[in-house]
Formats: structure tokens, sequence, C-alpha cells
């Protein structure tokens, strides 16, 4: 089975996460995908292959070198992201890409004009879906990529290595994909999850995340006589989020700038409840920007009252980087590894999280290394069928590396 084959029969699984879920995984539909994918593990002759009941999967590809090198592992989740729909997905593929616009379904069109990273990819054979659904590249081509680069090592007994472990993961999507992770279990000293972009990404800083919910009682009253009495909840949810300046939300802001991200309201005159993240990459910034919610809580209670606001925070999950800087050479051998397989390295910070962020404070380090798709959450996502190619062939190279890191 090729990589393009492989990729495409994942996307015909809706594996959709849910937020508000109580149940891990969060959807019952990411289990069916992931009996097929551990079936599929052990029709490609991997060994230890293993599904706990909350749906993670464990592997192994056992090592051919007498050598005494280390165990590692890759990484990749599963679940589809909330943002759009992630069922009936028909894929297809635009063969030797020309450059110009996509009508991935009558009225639906994907064009470089809106797109420009479609440019980069002229000449290549790119998968797209109809237009009504996103694809799933986000994780399923990572999941393609690891599997299929595996069968390669086990077709080319001349590639010395250690033994490799690889899982995958329900429920990155709502940021719980790596809290049954069994790290001890996975055993490996370092690992890396294939949950990037583009070609190149290379990824070992990300927000560090937090989730806060507010919420704002009111007072209801009949609108006649609401004079001195009536306290609109709506209202003051449209007051509490007037304080978030406009330089500080997703829109305006890139690369290391934080932000605080307004999820969602729900309110009417008696309550109102509002859903934001908040991100940032420095941990001074990040502490103040929880303050700095906290303080306008404080500052509308001494307005209308105590108890009018109240606001519930809960970290998620913090910037690697701390984690990985005293462990600098899982990076050296990506960009190794990167270097002898023809791709240039492109490091930035993640402007988001990934599982690896939360493995690594467990203690396996685990940066984030490109999976190919662009565009992700939304209907106009595509991924190269030869950047999952390069992407197998990093792999490859990682673990060929590290079965000579002892040397």
């Amino acid at each position: 089975m090729d990589i393009a084959e492989r990729f495409i029969n994942y996307t015909k699984f809706d594996t959709q996460s849910a937020e508000d879920s109580q149940t891990v995984p969060s959807t019952p539909k990411q289990l069916i995908f992931a009996q097929y994918l551990k079936k599929e593990l052990e029709d490609e002759g991997l060994k230890d292959v293993e599904m706990d009941e909350m749906g993670y999967i464990y592997a192994t590809l056992p090592g051919n070198t007498d050598k005494d090198v280390p165990t590692i592992g890759f990484i990749a989740h599963y679940d589809t992201a909330l943002d759009a729909s992630g069922a009936n997905i028909k894929a297809r593929v635009v063969s030797n890409y020309d450059g110009g616009d996509i009508e991935l379904s009558p009225g639906i069109v994907s064009s470089p004009k809106k797109f420009p990273e479609l440019l980069a990819h002229k000449g290549e054979d790119i998968i797209v879906t109809d237009g009504t659904t996103l694809l799933g590249a986000d994780d399923k081509a990572g999941i393609a990529e690891i599997v299929q680069a595996m069968c390669y090592l086990r077709g080319h007994n001349e590639i010395k290595h250690g033994d490799i472990r690889v899982a995958f993961n329900p429920d990155e999507e709502i940021g719980m994909g790596a809290h049954h992770f069994d790290v001890e279990k996975f055993g490996c000293q370092w690992a890396y999850t294939m949950d990037g972009g583009d070609i190149g990404d290379l990824e070992y800083e990300n927000f560090n995340a937090a989730a806060a919910k507010v919420t704002i009682k009111g007072i209801s009253v009949h609108t006649g006589y609401a004079k001195d009495k009536m306290v609109n909840a709506s209202r003051l949810a449209c007051e509490f989020n007037a304080f978030i300046p406009d330089t500080d939300i997703p829109e305006t802001t890139e690369g290391y700038q934080g932000f605080f991200h307004l999820i969602g309201i729900n309110s009417h005159c008696e309550e109102a409840k509002l859903s934001y993240i908040i991100r940032d990459h420095d941990r001074k910034r990040f502490e103040q920007r929880k303050d700095f919610l906290e303080s306008i809580a404080e500052q509308m209670n001494k307005k209308y009252g105590e108890g009018t606001v109240a606001i519930e925070m809960k970290d998620q999950y913090y910037n690697m980087k701390e984690k990985i800087d005293p462990n600098m050479y899982v990076i050296d051998i990506v960009l190794k590894a990167m270097q002898e397989s023809g791709v240039t390295p492109k490091v930035e910070p993640i402007r988001g999280g990934t599982d690896g962020a939360q493995l690594s404070f467990r203690g396996l380090p685990c940066p984030n290394i490109f999976a190919g798709g662009v565009n992700f959450h939304g209907p106009y996502e595509f991924v190269s069928i030869q950047v999952m190619e390069k992407a197998v062939k990093v792999i490859t190279k990682i673990c060929e590396i590290t079965g000579t890191y002892n040397d």
C-alpha cells in the first residue's frame, strides 16, 4: 500500500472529538478507527501491538542491531478537529497541480489568491476535499507517515536501528490527548510527534495555554420596571469582553505574540457564560494574562456587587522549550535527518500546542515534526503526497541516525 492510498483510507473514518464529553475517548466513533488501526499494525508485522480501553494504541518495530542504542518513539493523534465536519470525507488527488484554482465541488473553489500556500506545491500531487468537510491530515497524515516508515524499515534490514515504538491516541484536538498516555509503558528515551504543518516544520516551542470560564450573574426584571433593579448579564458579558485589547486577539497577532481568544458566549438576562483560551510563549506574560482576566472580574464586582462575575481558570499545557533545551540532541538528530533527506528545516514556534508539549513535561522529550497538511481544520485543507513521502524519509533517517547514537 502506498502512502496516498493509506492516508485516503484513513480519512474514510469519522474520528471527530467532542469538547464537552465526559468519556475517554470523547466520542465512541474514534474507537472504530482505533480498532482498524490496531489490526493494520498487526497485519503489517509490528510487535507488542495493544490498545487500551481508552483507545490508546502502542506497538513496536523491533531493533535489528546488537548495539546498545536508545529506544525512541513516534506519536500521532487520530481524532479530527471540531471546526468542520469529519464525516463522509471525499478525498481526491489533484495530480501535477498546475498552480491555478481547484474546483472542489460546483461553486466551491480553492484558489491560490486566497490560499497562496498552494503555489509552493505546484507540480506536486495534492490531496484535497470536496469543500464540505475537513480533510483530516491533522493528524492522519502523521499516522500514515509513521506506519509507512515502519513498513519501509521492516523491509530494509540493511538499515540498522534500535527498537522503535509507535503510539496513536484520541482527543488531541480537545487538549486531552496526552492525559492518559502511558509514558512508562511506551518506554522511550525520547519521541517525536508527527503533527506539524508543511514541509520542513520543526517545532520545540509552543504556547503556554490556559482555559477560562467566566460566569456572570444577572437579575431579571420586567423591562417596564427595570430601573435600578435589572442587571442584564448579556450586557455585562459585552462589557467584560470590551476590556480585552484589540491588539491581543488571534486576528491581530503572529509569531511569539500571545492573545486572548473568545471561543463563545452563551447568555440571557439572568446569566451569561463566556469561554476564553489564553496563550503566550513567555511564561511570565502568560501568568500576567491570567491575572489580567482576574482583574477584570474584580473591577466589575466592585461596580455591580460581589459575586456578579466569577472566573475559573485551568492551565492546559506549557511551553515544551523548557524541557527540550536541556536535551537538544533530540533536535540535532532531526536537523541531520532532514538534511540527509533533502528537506530544509523551518524551526519556528508553534502558535498552538501538541501532545508533545504535555509529554515533555511528563519526562518524555517530544518535539514536533511536519506531517504535511496545510489549511488545517477546514474544507480547504490539503496535503501533498510528495511532502508525506519526505516525512517518511525523515522518520527512517531519524531511526537510522539513532542506531549509531552511541558510536
